[in-house]
């Protein structure tokens, strides 16, 4: 299999015309955005004032500062604009963007919300039209808890030990179900002629991604979970390699180059399959093994070590 990144297929420009505003900050509302950009909609960002001690051009979006490169791809093809929601101007240039726009994204507390004129229940009534795709941490009487996406992770049962999972799996799923729900928003908008509200909380989408473990599918000793020879993690030669032939006619390709002479379900569960897998994989090298993987079309990624 070949070692490198394939490129992402180029996304539809299905909300061609579309104007999205957001005033959601960190990682799942830009991360939402992104997408939509991608998509064709016309984005705009409208963010706090910067920092007076970094105002010179910088971002009033914490991830501007602790992560500019992480903050430039977000918003590559965003308009990006600043102002004091506290304030009548900062409410006059709300307003103004506000009056174009299709769908409206926050990730602010309700309460804050509502001090701002923001909830949705003023802004029905200014813009009856207007869709709102509102990012919380937990849903509905929990809007107002703090939390992050460890946290969520952790309810979620998704924290092992004392690691710190490799990615922020909650922001990122969540911002995939704030890109949804945009287009929940927009089609009901183009059905109904009126604005809808979609409430997006980050711990549904740790919820969400868990659910292959509450279903017993990825539990140690269940077939994606260690149990099977032909999904695991093995060590090899100058490395590492994960092994994901799943699959019979996968399992069988593996067994074949591994002198393994029975694929079915119940021999791949078993301890001897295990050991002759490891041992095979064990003596070589990564570059041999993806030569493998191409060759005999068995699916697997080399790692180092």
């Amino acid at each position: 299999m070949n070692a490198s990144i394939a490129a992402t297929a180029k996304p539809l420009r299905a909300l061609k015309g579309v104007r999205i505003v957001s005033l959601a900050l960190n990682l799942p509302g830009p991360a939402a955005l992104m997408r939509l950009q991608s998509m064709g909609a016309s984005c705009v960002k409208l963010e706090p004032l910067a920092p007076a001690q970094a105002r010179s051009g910088s971002s009033g979006d914490p991830m501007g500062l602790y992560n500019p490169g992480a903050y430039a791809t977000l918003h590559q093809g965003v308009k990006t604009l600043q102002a004091d929601l506290k304030t009548a101007a900062g409410q006059k240039a709300l307003h103004r963007v506000l009056a174009k726009a299709d769908v409206l994204i926050t990730s602010f507390r309700p309460s804050a919300l509502k001090k701002l004129g923001i909830d949705w229940a003023t802004l029905r009534r200014a813009y009856p039209t207007l869709g709102m795709v509102e990012i919380v941490g937990a849903p509905d009487t929990r809007a107002e808890e703090p939390g992050h996406d460890l946290t969520y992770l952790a309810e979620a049962g998704l924290v092992q030990g004392l690691d710190l999972p490799p990615t922020l799996y909650a922001d990122m799923g969540g911002s995939l179900m704030a890109s949804e729900a945009v287009l929940q928003a927009r089609l009901a908008q183009l059905k109904s002629g009126k604005g809808v509200r979609v409430q997006v909380a980050l711990s549904d989408a740790a919820a969400y991604l868990a659910l292959p473990r509450a279903w017993g599918l990825t539990t140690p000793g269940a077939a994606v979970g260690g149990g099977h020879a032909g999904y695991r993690v093995y060590p090899c030669k100058n490395g590492r390699v994960a092994v994901a032939a799943l699959e019979p006619h996968f399992a069988k390709s593996l067994c074949q180059q591994a002198g393994v002479a029975d694929a079915g379900i119940r021999s791949m569960m078993s301890p001897a399959t295990h050991s002759a897998v490891a041992a095979f994989l064990a003596g070589k090298t990564r570059a041999q093994l993806t030569a493998l993987g191409e060759k005999h079309d068995i699916p697997l990624f080399a790692l180092p070590a």
